[in-house]
């Protein structure tokens, strides 16, 4: 598809940066497309071969997250997207803000990734909780 196409003229044309990719597979609950399963089987070939880490993120994982821990009924895509934004934004805050712990997209690369065609890695993210028991609880670090 358009992504593919578009990660094969990026690595044509930046090859020797380093590419962080993050992609959401589908679930059948949230499933607006037949062919969506179809897409993301064709379009992990070009993730394998352009990019150099790729996140991968399960649309039916994110789903019962909000339905379970942030206590919404029917979840939709804006819920949805307001996880995965945070989640994104977690893992890549080292890349975009100076501290002691800033590294860059390559040595994220070099700490994830043991061989080159292993790059696919899943993220983790807590706490996930409701605005309302967020009153509630005290948070502490």
């Amino acid at each position: 598809g358009l992504g593919s196409l578009l990660l094969e003229r990026l690595s044509v044309d930046y090859g020797k940066k380093s590419k962080l990719a993050f992609t959401v597979y589908p679930s059948p609950q949230v499933s607006t497309a037949v062919v969506e399963p179809y897409n993301s089987v064709l379009s992990t070939h070009s993730l394998l071969e352009h990019t150099d880490v790729a996140v991968m993120l399960d649309n039916e994982a994110i789903y019962d997250i909000c339905r379970r821990s942030l206590d919404i009924e029917r979840p939709t895509y804006t819920n949805l997207n307001r996880l995965v934004a945070q989640v994104i934004s977690s893992l890549t805050a080292s890349l975009r803000f100076d501290g002691a712990l800033n590294v860059d997209v390559t040595e994220f690369q070099t700490n994830l990734v043991p061989y080159p065609r292993i790059h696919f890695m899943l993220s983790s993210y807590a706490p996930v909780i409701s605005a309302e028991k967020a009153y509630h609880e005290q948070l502490s670090v």
